[in-house]
């Protein structure tokens, strides 16, 4: 079904369950605040269109700021009285910060947030769970894409177990056409993110781990936290020369230019990978330390939506809320935004072959979120940053992965107690 298909099934949908219902007297204006620049061309001729024509008497503007400027300037509005009805929401700290100064209203018993799950809406509700303050929007999905016709072309198939992950990337690095994985450690982040969180949950059991290293009840230095960087050490014979001052973009362009098979990889490089790759790709989850066990990946929560408490058009913002926690949201999203994943529990066709794979282990592996992004960075030590400087030591070998694992402990320790501790 091609994209404008599935706005008209949508637009059809949303009228018959909405009953689209009587015209507001006047025409509602409802601003969006967000810092998704990128995304302005979807939403003014895609999202907002569907959504106004199933509810006629709303009109809906997008109002991005540059990412950089977006938490100072939407602070600076919400204090002065000017902010938009609806608020873009970054995860965990930043949103939870405007929740508790009465910037977002609570969404509990907003039509539509019944489908989604506690992990789903763990990045926009306080420490306790028990409010939710802005709808979950979109997530993005950890995994490994790979050069389909290089693999054809060495007789490789997707690794299922760390030791057939292992015995494929000997075989790339014995031929010599590849760089077996395209990664590099200059940028720091882009090590832990697409290396330790990516592989991670694998090893701590995903959110069984993550709750309990938050609970206190497991460590950094426990075995299950250490694990991973003993695997991420183990990538360093198959980074490629130079890996040390390679740059996130570096390996981006080591991988669509076709010099590199496998790149550890976020769902949101899938846009400019199909445009950039000239070559088949395909996609496989981190794999399992043994055949049989069960797999995770980290489908992280990645952007939400919330009601300005003060917004004037509280009625129209919220119709506009629950629309976004529908399915035919979702499907909007998910083709215009491949990579973008919907985090409603409600079914969405995704027409992209390769965000589809990513979709597909949804239904195979368990989900979590990365470990250090819920209440466990807001003190200094930060933990995010630290996991960062971490994860690049042990791939270049100037710290075992016990040390950074106690390193990291301490650093914690020296602030953050976990409740009832």
């Amino acid at each position: 079904m091609t994209l404008t298909k599935h706005l008209l099934a949508a637009t059809a949908a949303i009228a018959i369950v909405s009953g689209v219902g009587p015209a507001f007297a006047q025409d509602v204006n409802l601003t969006i605040e967000s810092w998704r620049t990128d995304d302005l061309a979807v939403w003014q001729d895609k999202i907002i269109p569907a959504f106004e024509a199933a509810n006629p008497g709303i009109k809906v503007t997008f109002a991005p700021t540059a990412p950089t400027e977006y938490n100072a300037a939407l602070n600076a509005k919400l204090e002065g009285g000017s902010a938009g009805d609806i608020i873009t929401c970054r995860p965990f700290d930043a949103s939870l910060e405007l929740f508790n100064k009465g910037y977002l209203a609570p969404l509990n018993d907003l039509p539509g947030m019944e489908n989604f799950s506690p992990v789903a809406k763990a990045a926009w509700s306080t420490d306790d769970q028990a409010t939710t303050f802005c709808v979950p929007m979109g997530a993005v999905i950890h995994g490994f894409i790979y050069n389909k016709d290089a693999f054809d072309a060495l007789g490789l198939t997707e690794p299922k177990t760390v030791a057939e992950f292992h015995a494929v990337l000997d075989k790339i690095k014995a031929d010599g056409t590849y760089i077996p994985l395209a990664m590099g450690t200059n940028d720091q982040w882009e090590a832990a993110t697409m290396g330790y969180q990516n592989i991670g949950p694998t090893y701590w059991k995903g959110e069984e781990g993550r709750l309990a290293l938050i609970a206190g009840t497991q460590k950094l230095t426990d075995p299950d936290w250490v694990a991973p960087y003993a695997e991420l050490a183990s990538w360093k014979p198959y980074l490629g020369d130079g890996f040390e001052a390679q740059t996130y973009s570096d390996s981006q362009n080591l991988f669509t230019l076709g010099r590199a098979a496998i790149y550890p990889a976020g769902s949101w490089e899938i846009a400019g990978f199909n445009a950039n790759a000239q070559f088949k790709m395909g996609a496989f989850p981190p794999p399992v330390v043994n055949a049989g066990d069960k797999c995770y990946i980290s489908d992280h929560t990645d952007i939400g939506i919330g009601l300005n408490a003060k917004s004037p058009n509280i009625e129209a913002a919220k119709k506009f809320l629950t629309w976004v926690a529908s399915s035919e949201f979702g499907t909007i999203e998910a083709n215009a935004l491949p990579g973008f994943y919907p985090l409603s529990n409600e079914p969405v066709t995704i027409e992209d072959p390769l965000a589809q794979e990513f979709a597909s282990w949804r239904g195979e592996c368990e989900k979590s979120i990365r470990s250090t992004y819920a209440i466990l960075s807001r003190g200094t030590p930060n933990l995010e940053n630290e996991t960062w400087n971490a994860s690049v030591q042990v791939i270049k070998g100037a710290e075992t992965p016990e040390a950074a694992g106690a390193r990291l402990q301490a650093g914690l320790d020296a602030w953050y107690k976990p409740a009832g501790q």
